[in-house]
């Protein structure tokens, strides 16, 4: 996908979870990057035989077994992606600590402070 799809598509996610702020899309222009360079990397992958592993020589001569370079490059760029996109609020975790500041209004809570609150009540 292109850049420009990954935008519409990260801002769309965004939007239908509450979460989209105009001042995100330095952020979500830098995720729509990393996501276009991972399905070109992945295209590239594919047309080289998706082998996990290729064959290496060191610089002794020794022929190894190693992870793909171009296999390793895409789980770099999948971890890094995955961060931005639970920043966003658009992981599980990312969204409910979100929504967790928004309603604590961005104050840590205390575990101890709210169960005596809540025994209070």
């Amino acid at each position: 996908m292109t850049k420009a799809k990954w935008i519409d598509t990260i801002v769309k996610a965004t939007t239908e979870a509450g979460t989209y702020k105009p001042f995100f899309d330095a952020v979500i222009d830098t995720l729509a990057s990393i996501l276009e360079r991972r399905d070109k990397l992945e295209k590239i992958y594919k047309k080289n035989g998706s082998e996990p592993l290729v064959e290496y020589t060191n610089k002794n001569g020794s022929d190894n077994m190693v992870i793909n370079p171009e296999l390793r490059l895409i789980n770099e760029l999948n971890r890094d992606a995955l961060a931005y996109w639970r920043d966003l609020g658009l992981t599980p975790a990312g969204l409910r600590k979100i929504n967790d500041e928004a309603l604590s209004g961005g104050k840590k809570k205390n575990a101890l402070v709210e169960a005596l609150r809540e025994l209070g009540s």
